[in-house]
């Protein structure tokens, strides 16, 4: 009865509220590889407003059945994979909490696919008709193979990595935190897909590295509220000359406290707690950061439930995290920047303008980095499911779319 009331709740706000985008994102992907297959160039094709294809060229490459289907089918095949991969995504970050917890599966799955359908970054990657999920899903897979110790993992980083260039923070995750061979396993599966497309497409990725990459007026306005960046912030308060030294400044600070965490989190056994961190730190030093970008935050909140558990939490840090991280979900589902859309001026504006990015930088410093025991019954495992302490917060361990 609950997941059917709330399904059913989340299923007419989504109707009834303003918001969807008209599958404006795969409209370019699919416009733009079909111009590419009838012999016309990739970077120079646009849409009737002038947006184009942004992403490498091996986004395109994997994009090449696009050409042969019509527009409708498109979006039914785009909704399916990012079905699939969220429901991937789903079983393994809720899976162990269900199972450590002693809840039925099935049940604590779909109640968090109810609530992840409720997250304006969710909403907006469906109705655009983005990757986003399926690049979450790509990187995921990796942290399934590193818990297992796999040979293969890195793999799914580095494809992500050739296809948009924002997952290829995780690369800098692992070699900061000295996993020498996945990170190369990362770094030569993205330089093999990359080389694949210039095989495939050497005109088209020549375009790219030389032009189209560098070219910042392909991708909309910084300033644009749909930019939860840290440099959509300090666009936000110059517009016309944005103050690149300043927003370097708070790049550096953000991968300092990044760095340190994340291996913290390594040296702690919590893997989660480290990938979720650098989906968190992708998002603030991005250039630009799209509402819809924001799916990589979904880990960090599942992080912050976990260490809260059994509900109702009775230890005092518990119960401040779990409020903190239901203020980030209402934050997040509430699509309070957009109230902000023409006039992000002036203090409210300011604040309000900047929500979601407010709430990254909460992520940022509060998710906590567990310290997990392994299974009794399985000397192998690697910490993927029994959570036992917090760390303090200290640190102190024992809209343009594309």
């Amino acid at each position: 009865m609950v997941v059917a009331g709330l399904a059913t709740l989340i299923g007419v706000l989504i109707a009834v509220l303003p918001g969807h985008r008209g599958w404006f994102d795969i409209g370019v992907y699919h416009g733009a590889v079909g111009h590419w297959v009838r012999g016309g160039e990739l970077y120079g094709w646009t849409t009737g407003n002038g947006y184009g294809f942004t992403y490498p060229p091996f986004a395109a490459v994997s994009m090449l059945p696009m050409a042969a289907l019509a527009w409708y089918p498109t979006i039914v095949v785009n909704l399916l994979l990012t079905a699939v991969a969220t429901g991937f995504l789903l079983m393994l970050l809720v899976d162990p909490l269900a199972r450590r917890e002693g809840w039925s599966r099935w049940y604590a799955f779909a109640l968090a696919a109810c609530l992840l359908a409720g997250l304006n970054p969710v909403r907006d990657t469906v109705s655009f008709g983005q990757v986003n999920l399926l690049l979450v899903a790509l990187v995921y897979a990796d942290l399934w193979l590193l818990e297992r110790g796999h040979r293969a993992a890195g793999v799914g980083i580095g494809l992500a990595a050739a296809i948009k260039l924002t997952p290829a923070v995780f690369i800098g995750y692992l070699l900061v935190t000295r996993r020498w061979r996945a990170a190369a396993t990362a770094i030569a599966a993205s330089v093999a897909a990359t080389l694949l497309a210039a095989a495939v497409a050497p005109g088209a990725s020549r375009t790219f590295f030389t032009e189209a990459l560098w070219d910042t007026d392909r991708v909309g306005q910084l300033a644009y509220v749909s930019n939860q960046s840290l440099l959509g912030m300090v666009a936000r308060l110059h517009p016309e000359h944005p103050d690149r030294r300043l927003w370097l400044l708070l790049v550096v600070a953000a991968a300092a406290v990044w760095a340190v965490r994340v291996r913290r989190a390594v040296a702690a056994g919590d893997e989660r707690a480290g990938f979720a961190l650098t989906g968190v730190v992708a998002c603030l030093v991005s250039p630009v950061t799209w509402v819809h970008h924001l799916v990589w935050l979904v880990p960090g909140l599942v992080v912050v439930a976990a260490t809260t558990l059994p509900w109702p939490p009775t230890e005092p840090a518990a119960r401040r995290r779990l409020g903190a991280g239901i203020a980030g979900y209402v934050l997040l589902s509430s699509g309070l920047v957009w109230v902000f859309a023409n006039n992000s001026g002036g203090p409210l504006g300011f604040l309000g303008g900047n929500a979601y990015l407010w709430v990254t930088v909460g992520m940022l410093l509060a998710v906590p980095v567990r310290v997990r025991e392994p299974r009794r019954d399985h000397p192998s495992f690697t910490g993927h499911c029994g959570a036992i302490t917090a760390e303090p917060l200290s640190g102190a361990v024992g809209r343009r779319p594309e």
